[in-house]
This record gives structure tokens, C-alpha cells and sequence, in this order.
């Protein structure tokens, strides 16, 4: 500690001192933090305890975003990051994973991508949440914007089958499945329309009742559908009745998911 600074104790539970030491690798019952926010070394321990400022080989903290805005974190520096995590190139908006609430990632911020189905990405935040990153926002990750074709615009009959291939690339942002083979179309019909063209309808659920990303997938798939040939109107329902169960799952799901 340098010399005519003042020391600021903090007590600490047992159970943040097993976090700091999961962090730190430090030993004993305490430990020495370095705080750039004060002039001075915070020393965190219990009573009659040295604090060990080597091993904490210079902890640090900052803050990340979650669900109720920033939170606080504490890290290594001298540590070696993920290699597999990305750092966003820009500030972009995700939806949090399950809850469906729109949060707002800043430009820095470290992700790790954990799924990148379907044109979405499924990432994991610093503070150790899984959100959803819009296939528009790819470029925040560094990676180039997907610019699907007008397949709407395209000549040639309508064909209900196209618009089950189509629904096959809506991905549930948790499982590596997509929503006709995890069960959850329960109804796909289509009726012809008097300019020709077509109305699709739709019925699907979720894996679970409430599910907040509900709003989210429906946004996917009728964005898929509409882009099939000879689609003219889109109605997708949210419903519950019956139940979603691992029984609706096809064959090639299960045995994706190692449950065959």
C-alpha cells in the first residue's frame, strides 16, 4: 500500500470470498484488491487475516449489462480471455433468452457465440446471460449481414411443402432444432384467395407455457413464409392447447439431441 493512503476495509461473506478465489486463484482467507476508482489499495478480509496483494495479481472491476441494467463484475486481467469470445464492433439491441426483453449491448462488450442457426445468433453475456442478437445486427459481431432473396418476387406456383422447408430454418435460440421438427407446428394450411394467390395459416406453440421469445419466433416465421412464391397473407397463432411435450419432437430431433 502506498504510504499516506488510507486503507478501506470490506467485510465479505464466505461466500463472495469463494468467488473472489475461483477469480483470483488466490490462497488463505482474504484477499487485496487494486481499485482504480480510489486513490489507494482496497483490502478485502476477514478480521486479524493478511490480506495476500500478490496472488490477487491485480483483480479489477467494471460493470456489464443485464437484465436490470448494468451489474457489477469482477475480473482478472492478467487472466487470458475465451479465444472463442467476440467483442461487439457496435452497440446493437438482443432479447434476452427466455423472458423476451429487449436489452441493449455496448460496442466492447465480450459475447461468446453459443448458436447461429436460422440466420439469428444465440450469444452469452459477460454477466452470464444468453440473448438473441437480430440476423440484421451480424455486422455487431463482426460477421457479414445476411441478404436473403425476395423468393416472393419469384415466378412458379405456390407449394405448401416450400412453406414447411421455409418454417424448417426457424430456430428455437436454445436448441439446435427448428420449430417443425421440435413439434411445435401444429397447424399449416394455406387457401387459395380470389387474385390467385395464397393465405397461409398457422398454429404453433412453445416449449413452454409463457415462453417470452413467443412474440420473437412468430416474427421469424412469418417473415419465412411470406418470403415463399404465391404467399399472399400470413396468420400465425400463438397457442397452448395441448400441451407441448417431448413426444411431438421428429425422429431426426431426438436423435440430434442424443435422446435415441
Amino acid at each position: 500500500m502506498a504510504l499516506g493512503l488510507s486503507m478501506h476495509i470490506i467485510r465479505i461473506v464466505d461466500s463472495a470470498m469463494q468467488a473472489f478465489r475461483a477469480i483470483t486463484g488466490a490462497g488463505g482467507d482474504s484477499l487485496r484488491l487494486e481499485s482504480k476508482s480510489v486513490e489507494g489499495d482496497v483490502a478485502a478480509g476477514t478480521e486479524g487475516i493478511t490480506a495476500n496483494a500478490q496472488r490477487a495479481d491485480r483483480v479489477s472491476s467494471g460493470f456489464v449489462h443485464g437484465p436490470r441494467g448494468s451489474e457489477s463484475k469482477i475480473e482478472k486481467p492478467n487472466r487470458p480471455r475465451d479465444p472463442n469470445q467476440t467483442e461487439l464492433k457496435r452497440s446493437c439491441e438482443a432479447t434476452l433468452i427466455p423472458s423476451g426483453e429487449k436489452v441493449q449491448l455496448s460496442q466492447g462488450d465480450r459475447v461468446l457465440v453459443t448458436q447461429a442457426l436460422g440466420g439469428s445468433f444465440t450469444v452469452q453475456t459477460e454477466a452470464g446471460y444468453l440473448a438473441r442478437i437480430a440476423a440484421s445486427d451480424a455486422d455487431a459481431l463482426g460477421l457479414e449481414v445476411s441478404r436473403a432473396k425476395d423468393e416472393s418476387a419469384e415466378a412458379g406456383p405456390f407449394d405448401l411443402q416450400k412453406v414447411i422447408e421455409n418454417l424448417k430454418t426457424v430456430f428455437d435460440p436454445e436448441i439446435p432444432v427448428n420449430v417443425v421438427d421440435l413439434g411445435l407446428i401444429y397447424v399449416c394450411e394455406a387457401h387459395q384467395l380470389a387474385d390467385g394467390g395464397h393465405r397461409v395459416e398457422i398454429k404453433m406453440s412453445m416449449t413452454a407455457p409463457g415462453c417470452g421469445m413467443g412474440d420473437v419466433l412468430k416474427e421469424d416465421a412469418r417473415a419465412k413464409v411470406q418470403a415463399v412464391p404465391g404467399v399472399k397473407e400470413v396468420d400465425i397463432e400463438i397457442v397452448w392447447e395441448p400441451p407441448w411435450d417431448q413426444s411431438r419432437m421428429s425422429e431426426a430431433a431426438r436423435l440430434q439431441l442424443g435422446m435415441l
